[in-house]
C-alpha cells in the first residue's frame, strides 16, 4: 500500500469514526461519574467511540480524535493546523506531548477495571522530525508495557501515512480505587 493509500484509508476512517460518534449522540464534554461507574475502561473508551459518552473536549481544541482501541492499546489521528505552531513557525511541541498523553493515558485506560482509574505521573516526550500542517494526517499509537495494581507503563510513537516516525514517549500512571460515585 502507498502512502497516499494509508492516507486516504486514515481520512476515511477518522470520518467514519467521527460520524459514528455524532450519530450516536457524542459531541465534547465530561461523561458523569453515573455514567461511568460499573464499566470497565475498555467499555468507556468503546462507549465514547460510539457517541454513548462525550469526548474530551481537548480533541477539539488540539483537531484530533480517538480511531481506535484495543487491549492495551489506543490510536489517535490529528493533523497539526497553524493555530498549533509556536512563535518559531513550527508545530509547538505541547501538541506532540499531548497527542501522546492521550495515545498512552488511553492504552492504559482499556486495562483498567470497573472502579479502577489512572493519572499520568510522568511522561517523556522525544520528537525527531518537525510535522507541519503539510503533513497529512499522523496517528499516535499507544501501547502498554506493564499494568500492575499501583503503576502503568506504556510507550506511544507518533507516525505519518510514509511510516516515518515524529515523536515517541513514555509514561508511567498511577493506578488507583475510584471514588464510589454518591
Amino acid at each position: 500500500m502507498t502512502p497516499q493509500d494509508t492516507q486516504a484509508q486514515w481520512l476515511a476512517q477518522g470520518a467514519s469514526v467521527l460520524a459514528r460518534m455524532i450519530e450516536g449522540g457524542g459531541k465534547a464534554g465530561l461523561a458523569r461519574p453515573a455514567d461511568v461507574a460499573g464499566k470497565t475502561g475498555m467499555e468507556v473508551m468503546q462507549a465514547m467511540l460510539t457517541g454513548a459518552l462525550p469526548y474530551p473536549h481537548i480533541a477539539d481544541t488540539m483537531d484530533f480524535s480517538l480511531v481506535e482501541v484495543g487491549p492495551g492499546t489506543a490510536t489517535f489521528q490529528g493533523t497539526p493546523q497553524l493555530k498549533h505552531y509556536n512563535p518559531l513557525g513550527s508545530v509547538h511541541g505541547g501538541w506532540y506531548a499531548t497527542l501522546l498523553d492521550s495515545a498512552v493515558g488511553c492504552a492504559v485506560h482499556t486495562l483498567m477495571p470497573a472502579g479502577r482509574g489512572y493519572t499520568t505521573a510522568e511522561l517523556s516526550v522525544n520528537i525527531v522530525r518537525a510535522a507541519s500542517h503539510k503533513s497529512g494526517p499522523l496517528r499516535a499509537i499507544g501501547t502498554v508495557i506493564h499494568c500492575g495494581r499501583q503503576l502503568a507503563t506504556a510507550e506511544g510513537r507518533i507516525v505519518g501515512a510514509d511510516g516515518k516516525l515524529y515523536a515517541h514517549a513514555t509514561t508511567t500512571c498511577l493506578v488507583f480505587e475510584l471514588p464510589t460515585p454518591v
